[in-house]
């Protein structure tokens, strides 16, 4: 057995793209199969090294890996498209010099008019023949004349059932009368996709090809090349579309579409993985939240849905906290790096990673924390600002917290006395010591003492677990002298800053 994904680099990878990829990985995986990639490029006015090059980064990021392809090498190559023109060419010749292709001189207007009368008549628009008896010998001519002129594939005139069985959705068939005689080589040289991809399926052997469901209507075309050239087809199976939350194309305006925006959002690649692979599928057992490995053993193509699979990005949400739960803390840390770094709060060369072992413990720590209460990595940030973004003054600018905080005056006092004689509260048991000695000056209780304490240790009205806050806070301060990290406040020092600015907006007001 031997599957294939074919992408072509004109843009950013789609997820819809990359959960077929998933599909044919899995499939290939699953059967101790050899999994191909091959680089369909023959756009040359939208396709670029850099796209080919993020398409594959992207696809190793999920965690794919390919036995054949462009920079794998394999017995089957070349594997990017650009670099098989000369056999494309070649097989076209072969069509010719058996009746089975033709050249086509026909003008951009003229098929145009063409289709404009089908449609009219209200019949499906296809090539109408014009050029098909035209002699080798009177083509040639031509040709050299400076004509410029297609090769097109003879579509055999008896009217027939072009059928195959599905490996998703059961027996499709077309009548061979809907189809015209079509396009294989464009008058540059550049063979269309329904010959290339004729031709390289193939010489390269593969025997399944999983692809999307908008390539139904190429299958006819192409099993009647296979005919053409004598080759034995492979097995086709076609997945449903990828859909937005609201049954429409998943496009745009629902958000990020493609790998690479998810990517730098922060989700994790076992995560989005994972999701893909539940899209018009189901693992079985009452389990979705399994390692690719494991959705390999378990994946049969015959068990994917027939029906469009929608794009849920709560659930998506859902299971990529559940991988951050999972992921070790200094992974965390290294993948949220780039958010911390574009804040200012960690510094150094983007890309390079954390260095310093005792940094990266504290963001290990941080990080991790913060991560437990997010749908993604780009949103720790958010749940960090009291930790290296504190400004009592910026926080008393606020007119709720600068009310919340002069009713409660006497609990922040307290508070900044006991930490002056306290020292570092370096622990939770060292913070609730602390504050069971403010409760016992002021008599505050509950929210009452504890909203005033987090007003003034974080500036904020609510985020994190005090008791995991302010350790936090008193380990950054302890690394204030470490090159590469900013500096953090220790809570004596905020109380106290914050007191002070409390005092001058009473005297202000």
């Amino acid at each position: 057995m031997r599957l294939r994904f074919a992408p072509s680099p004109t843009g950013q990878l789609h997820v819809g793209n990359a959960r077929t990829a998933l599909f044919n990985w899995l499939m290939a995986r699953g059967a101790g199969a050899t999994f191909v990639l091959r680089i369909e490029d023959t756009d040359f006015a939208r396709s670029t090294k850099e796209a080919e090059g993020s398409a594959i980064d992207d696809l190793r990021w999920l965690g794919l890996s390919w036995d054949e392809g462009a920079d794998a090498g394999g017995a089957h190559g070349p594997y990017r498209q650009s670099d098989r023109l000369h056999i494309y060419r070649a097989h076209a010749v072969e069509l010719m010099s058996r009746g089975q292709a033709y050249h086509c001189f026909c003008s951009e207007e003229q098929l145009e008019m063409d289709r404009y009368q089908a449609l009219r008549n209200m019949q499906p628009p296809k090539y109408v023949g014009r050029c098909r008896n035209i002699s080798r010998e009177e083509a040639r001519k031509r040709i050299e004349g400076g004509d410029a002129a297609v090769v097109r594939f003879r579509v055999p005139d008896s009217d027939r059932e072009i059928a195959f069985d599905d490996l998703v959705r059961g027996r499709v068939s077309f009548s061979s009368d809907v189809i015209g005689d079509f396009v294989l080589l464009r008058s540059d040289g550049v063979p269309a996709y329904n010959f290339a991809v004729v031709i390289d399926d193939a010489l390269m052997e593969i025997s399944h090809v999983i692809r999307g469901e908008d390539h139904i209507s190429n299958t006819p075309r192409q099993l009647l090349l296979y005919e053409a050239l004598g080759w034995k087809p492979p097995l086709f199976g076609h997945v449903s579309m990828v859909l937005g939350p609201d049954h429409s194309k998943l496009s745009k305006r629902h958000g990020a579409t493609s790998v690479g925006e998810f990517r730098e959002r922060g989700y994790l690649p076992e995560a989005l993985a994972n999701y893909l692979a539940l899209i018009g599928w189901s693992p079985g057992e009452n389990e979705e939240l399994l390692p690719l490995d494991e959705l390999a053993k378990r994946f049969r193509i015959e068990d994917v849905g027939k029906s469009a699979g929608v794009f849920d990005p709560e659930k998506l949400a859902w299971v990529n906290r559940h991988y951050l739960k999972l992921a070790a803390p200094d992974r965390l840390a290294q993948l949220a790096l780039p958010f911390l770094q574009q804040l200012g709060w960690v510094v150094g060369d983007p890309g390079s990673g954390i260095r310093n072992p005792k940094v990266l413990e504290f963001l290990s720590r941080v990080v991790s924390v913060a991560a437990s209460s997010v749908d993604r990595l780009d949103q720790v940030p958010a749940r960090l600002h009291f930790l290296f973004d504190y400004s009592a003054g910026t926080a008393l600018s606020n007119p709720s917290i600068r009310a919340e905080a002069l009713e409660a005056r006497g609990v922040i006092a307290a508070l900044a006395d006991e930490l002056a004689r306290a020292g570092a509260l370096t622990d939770k048991e060292a913070f609730r010591a602390a504050a069971a000695r403010v409760r016992e000056k002021t008599g505050a209780k509950g929210k009452a003492l504890f909203h005033p304490i987090r007003l003034a240790l974080t500036g904020e009205p609510e985020g994190l677990e005090l008791d995991l806050a302010v350790p936090l806070i008193e380990e950054g301060a302890r690394l204030h002298h470490h090159v590469g990290i900013r500096a953090v406040f220790c809570a004596s020092d905020r109380a106290a800053a914050f007191l002070d600015e409390l005092e001058k907006a009473d005297a202000g007001a």
